[in-house]
């Protein structure tokens, strides 16, 4: 079996250059264990917990090619936000430690309750401390970059030259440096010989989902990209993936069809960073069968709603389906008194 030529993509992308800050590519590893736990389909994991610096994740793919326009505009420091548990921060903070810049933080609070005792300072917050960010604290209204921009414009007024790096890195760079994995995924794909059916994923920000149906549709348009609501936000969701990816595909000159883009609901909890007993379950599974460590915010709510789908059968048993690991595993130990483990 073969997968779609991946070249066209990789030549489009090639004209954006990366810093190198991630390790590439990713594995693509089968799940047998689970496999055989749920009945099919086949399931792979793509390892992008695996991309390196600062315990790795998804956004340091982006901010490998979107941080090369902060170098290339002589910043001296990086000014990005979210949560107090945001894996995003934790990548940002640890490319900014990387490349020698500063790293300002708008941290909200108001999002979410705390969930446990620890929540402010282990996980990723601690690690945003080891790698010397500076933090703001800010309220949550929702929007999601307004605090990151007015952060920016003061340290602005102070004579510094900030590059604003937006919640998630979710903006239409971002995606075109996440449709990379697509091009990886194709070329292993055709290497274990597989066609997949579908890539899983957690959705929130955008810009993750903006990529993989922006490079889909360049490189692999017979597989179909299905995100996951983690925010408990689906309509707002899919719209944003649809705005980041119409800009993403502009760029690039790819086809897009706003059809492709699926925003799956259900399966969020009953809020943001809120882990219910799906997730808890989900990652309970991925660690005892396959020794993958998911997080209760992202990650594991996004393999909850592949296993649902699964359950549901929407696959056949002799389909490969791909589950992206998008990282996050610091966050478990915020998070370790309501999981039950």
């Amino acid at each position: 079996m073969t997968t779609e030529d991946p070249s066209l993509l990789a030549s489009r992308l090639s004209v954006f250059p990366r810093l190198g800050l991630a390790s590439l590519p990713t594995p693509l590893e089968p799940m047998r264990r689970l496999t055989a736990h749920l009945g099919g389909p086949r399931l792979w994991v793509k390892r992008e917990d695996g991309t390196g610096l600062g315990f790795g994740g998804n956004k340091l793919r982006k901010l490998d090619y979107v941080l090369h326009e902060a170098i290339a505009a002589k910043a001296d420091v990086l000014v990005s936000g979210g949560v107090v548990q945001s894996n995003s921060q934790r990548q940002v903070a640890a490319a900014a430690a990387k490349l020698g810049m500063e790293c300002h933080l708008a941290v909200y609070h108001g999002r979410l309750a705390p969930p446990t005792p620890e929540y402010a300072t282990s996980g990723n917050a601690l690690l945003n401390r080891l790698f010397g960010a500076h933090f703001h604290d800010v309220p949550w209204t929702g929007n999601r970059n307004a605090a990151i921009e007015e952060l920016g414009g003061r340290l602005r007024e102070e004579g510094r030259r900030p590059y604003f790096v937006p919640y998630g890195v979710s903006n239409p760079l971002g995606a075109i440096a996440y449709a990379s994995t697509i091009v990886e995924i194709a070329e292993q794909s055709r290497a274990l010989g597989v066609r997949p059916a579908a890539i899983v994923h957690c959705t929130g920000s955008a810009g993750t989902q903006a990529g993989l149906v922006v490079g889909a549709s360049l490189a692999m348009p017979e597989t179909r990209i299905v995100g996951i609501d983690i925010d408990a936000e689906p309509e707002r969701v899919r719209s944003d993936v649809v705005a980041c990816a119409r800009g993403a595909a502009d760029l690039i000159g790819a086809r897009f069809d706003e059809s492709d883009v699926e925003v799956v609901a259900g399966h969020a909890g009953p809020a943001y960073g809120v882990p219910h007993a799906a997730t808890i379950e989900a990652i309970k599974l991925a660690g005892a069968l396959e020794a993958l460590a998911l997080d209760p915010v992202y990650s594991g709510k996004g393999l909850a709603g592949l296993i649902a789908l699964i359950r549901a059968r929407r696959w056949q048993p002799d389909m490969d389906v791909i589950f992206v690991h998008t990282g996050g595993a610091p966050a478990l130990f915020a998070y370790q008194g309501v999981l039950g483990i």
